[in-house]
């Protein structure tokens, strides 16, 4: 295996990590008895499935291109479903809204350029919309904070906007490892692969820390409004 003992922790706690995550807004959701919150926590189950096959694909020794297809076509549908999820709750919100006036990467990153059982460019394609999706439901959750502003904590926000810079990193350091420091891919460079993986990690602890704020502050107001 590629990976050092250090670099597959980063690895599996990035992506316990987001499944702590997807619960944790589960819970939330249903705690606030909001649907389309408790939906948002669900629809983030893909993303972590897609995680496990890159871990798979790690663990192959990065010889599986299949795993890596795999992957990509569950983070694509991973994030139509977060889009689906945000704009659901988008909606809800403007419904609120109007009856109150009336009485908001691929994205687990493949490291280096590896190759596809499926083909380089399907698998570029799928990447390319799987980003654009993604990108879409980062719009979507601004315009949520903005209308809604106790829905979701700023942290969480922020949490998903990061993935941004875990994929810009991950992509510069690509090219350092490849073209400068002369190795085949990011995953033989385990200095520079384990670092724009622990950034990873970064972002889905800025999401666990928001949705904890949350419960914790719902938490609070309960206890508030039963003394």
């Amino acid at each position: 295996m590629l990976l050092s003992l250090p670099n597959w922790l980063i690895h599996i706690s990035s992506s316990l990590e987001w499944g702590i995550a997807s619960f944790l807004m589960y819970r939330y959701g249903t705690m606030i008895r909001r649907k389309d919150v408790q939906r948002l926590g669900l629809y983030m189950i893909p993303h972590w499935i897609g995680s496990w096959f890159v871990l798979a694909y790690h663990v192959s020794g990065d010889t599986i291109p299949v795993l890596l297809d795999l992957s990509e076509t569950v983070n694509l549908f991973g994030s139509i479903a977060l889009l689906y999820a945000s704009l659901g709750i988008l909606k809800t919100i403007k419904s609120r809204s109007s009856a109150g006036i009336m009485a908001a990467a691929g994205f687990f990153l493949i490291s280096g350029r590896p190759q596809s059982f499926m083909g380089e460019d399907v698998f570029d394609l799928i990447l390319q919309i799987s980003s654009v999706v993604y990108l879409t439901f980062l719009v979507t959750l601004i315009l949520i904070k903005k209308r809604d502003p106790d829905i979701l904590s700023g942290l969480t926000v922020a949490g998903f906007w990061f993935v941004l810079v875990f994929i810009s990193v991950t992509v510069f350091f690509m090219y350092l490892s490849t073209e400068v420091r002369a190795f085949p891919t990011l995953s033989h460079d385990d200095l520079l692969h384990g670092s724009a993986e622990s950034l990873l990690c970064i972002s889905n602890l800025m999401i666990i820390l928001g949705i904890h704020r949350q419960i914790k502050r719902f938490k609070n107001n309960q206890r508030t409004e039963n003394s």
